[in-house]
């Protein structure tokens, strides 16, 4: 018992050595740095915003160091939590029995303490005066216990009785005079059955809770792991932006310093001109100042004969007229630097104005052009009558009218759907590209098939998946639907199919998000499994799927993923063509914009599949005209 106590002692001795520098806690996942320190993970991360240092010794390092757990210190952190949990319990199990310790005295000494409760006499008493109880026969029949301190609350406040019963409907001790009036008729049992009745259930509820913690300490592991992958590639992905827009205000600053540069040298300019000209003249005025000087001398002479024969002749200054010269700033450089700041503080204006998923990349406007105008699908391609939703180019022209050409463009562009006049392709770059990434969209609509009719197939929905308008909408509900059981049922993943497959032809639907978070729209083959852990869809080799999970985008196919730039949309267009096959994902918005591709090849008819997670989302099948 010594030894274990010594042991104990040792470890305990090394908490100062077991605790964190940062948090000036326990080691919570020790991790150890190139100079040799530990710190909690998390609160190491939490220091390094912009530069790497350790917080202990301040060594800077270059570049972030990879962090790995130190496995032995976690041994030891465990082993120092293990033995002071131990020594915890011991002072709370003493106290507890100091709280046991409640004496109940004798209620005829007062003194001695009590040995039996008699619930007959309603006292306790002591050994001594317990003996008429024990010896005399008359006291036979009454009811003794060990020694109980809450008498008065065992009475009945009406009839000054021992509350013997328990009334389970009105869930109170009751007395048998309370059952006869008040409580008559009433279901009741004894306090003893009531206690062991509620100790158990109090148990199952313990088991409950044990079982719930577990779960939510587990999902809590889960989500910590989580925020330290969302953080990794938050600094990764602020890291990229920021060395980008830093890059643009190196640019917008060279560009400021030498517009302000532009107009110093104005400045500069005009300045030199009026120091110029007001030094010639000040230099008129002290001549002219001089001459006035000397006129009052000869005046102050005037009487006498010299001042009659004195020359005197006006300054060459009195012959030029002083004037204010007309500087400004508006040389051409000057001009065009102002013109050019406000010009391209608009066109910020009005692309910030836009969600960021809806802006459009800015490329050069002459390869979106040539690459449109070389095309030779668009020397194959009629024009058709084409409409859609608004979101999608329209094309209004006759089927058998010419192919597009550059003359056609500038000659009607309305008549493509491009809603720009003559006057914009005279102007700027900037307009360029807006026409260049109109035509560009246009390609892509040129050729779609008319919208595809879908619905829901209720025989396939799983049954937190509820289906609603006419099979058109599907959400998570938090109660099972009461469906029956079929073999097409999806029974492990909240998934649902379309009613409708495609193997031959081209096709084109939309889809309306309530949230692009825990969802996923892709695409399975009707023997997908719909009972075992790898029927969720991308997860086996019958479903190809793009999934929204949390802050992520990634597509799936046989368990293998890849992750996208997210592009939140609230729309999202799906073209299939089975004779390619190839299947496309666009983000619709003020454009549809592509942003992932399938390629597979079509063994059997595909359906459109959708997965469904989070409570209170939904997906709705956008009706197309």
């Amino acid at each position: 018992m010594a030894e274990v106590d010594e042991s104990q002692f040792s470890i305990m001795s090394l908490e100062d050595e077991l605790t964190c520098s940062i948090c000036l806690s326990t080691f919570d996942c020790p991790v150890t740095i190139p100079c040799g320190h530990n710190f909690c993970q998390d609160c190491l991360l939490a220091t390094w915003k912009e530069s790497y240092s350790c917080p202990q010794c301040r060594t800077l390092f270059a570049t972030r160091p990879e962090l790995k757990k130190n496995t032995v210190l976690t041994a030891v952190v465990e082993t120092f939590k293990v033995r002071s949990s131990k020594s915890e319990p011991n002072l709370a199990a003493e106290e507890s029995q100091v709280k046991k310790k409640e004496i109940i005295r004798c209620d005829t000494c007062m003194e001695a303490e009590a040995s039996k409760t008699c619930f007959t006499c309603m006292a306790s008493y002591c050994e001594e005066h317990l003996r008429p109880h024990r010896e005399n026969p008359i006291f036979r029949l009454h009811s003794l216990s060990e020694p109980v301190g809450d008498l008065l609350e065992r009475i009945c406040p009406d009839h000054h009785k021992l509350m013997e019963l328990f009334c389970s409907q009105h869930d109170r001790p009751i007395c048998s005079f309370c059952l006869q009036q008040v409580h008559k008729g009433c279901s009741f049992t004894t306090p003893d059955e009531q206690r062991s009745r509620k100790e158990s259930d109090l148990r199952s509820n313990l088991g409950l809770l044990d079982g719930k913690i577990v779960k939510n300490e587990t999902i809590i592991f889960e989500m910590k792991d989580m925020q330290n992958k969302l953080k990794d590639l938050a600094t990764s992905r602020k890291r990229a932006l920021t060395a980008e827009y830093q890059q643009m205000r190196e640019m917008l600053v060279q560009d400021e310093r030498d517009a302000l540069n532009a107009v110093d040298r104005e400045v500069e300019t005009g300045q030199t001109k009026l120091r110029v000209l007001m030094k010639k003249f000040g230099d008129n005025i002290d001549n002219m100042t001089k001459a006035k000087e000397e006129i009052h001398s000869l005046l102050s002479r005037s009487q006498t004969q010299a001042f009659l024969q004195a020359p005197f002749n006006l300054p060459q200054a009195i012959n030029f007229e002083p004037y204010s010269p007309k500087i400004s700033l508006d040389s051409k450089k000057v001009l065009a630097s102002q013109a050019f700041a406000a010009a391209l503080k608009q066109h910020l204006t009005e692309l910030f104005k836009q969600p960021v998923e809806s802006r459009l990349p800015l490329n050069t406007p002459g390869e979106c052009m040539d690459t449109f105008f070389k095309s030779d699908v668009l020397k194959q391609w009629p024009l058709k009558k084409y409409s859609s939703t608004s979101v999608i180019p329209r094309v209004w022209a006759a089927r058998k009218c010419n192919p597009i050409t550059l003359e056609n463009v500038i000659s009607d562009p309305v008549a493509l759907g491009l809603h720009i006049d003559l006057y914009t392709l005279h102007m700027t770059a900037w307009h360029y590209q807006f026409i260049a990434n109109s035509l560009c969209c246009l390609c892509v609509f040129l050729s779609l098939p008319d919208g595809t009719v879908l619905t829901f197939n209720p025989r396939t929905a799983h049954k937190r998946i509820a289906l609603t308008e006419n099979f058109t909408k599907a959400s998570v509900s938090d109660e099972h639907i009461n469906y029956p059981d079929c073999p097409e049922r999806f029974a492990v993943c909240s998934q649902v199919l379309a009613s409708k497959g495609f193997s031959t032809g081209r096709h084109y639907w939309e889809v309306r998000l309530s949230s692009s978070n825990f969802v996923g729209i892709g695409l399975a083959y009707n023997s997908i499994d719909r009972k075992g852990p790898t029927s969720r869809l991308g997860r086996n080799a019958q479903s190809w799927c793009v999934e929204w999970f949390n802050v992520k985008l990634s597509v799936w196919h046989n368990s293998s993923e890849t992750v996208l730039v997210n592009p939140n949309p609230k729309r999202v267009g799906v073209l299939l063509d089975c004779e390619a096959g190839t299947a496309t994902f666009y983000n619709v918005a003020d454009r549809a914009y592509p942003f992932h591709s399938f390629m597979f090849p079509f063994a059997q008819a595909v359906y459109p599949a959708f997965w469904i997670f989070s409570s209170g989302s939904s997906i709705t099948l956008c009706k197309l005209q």
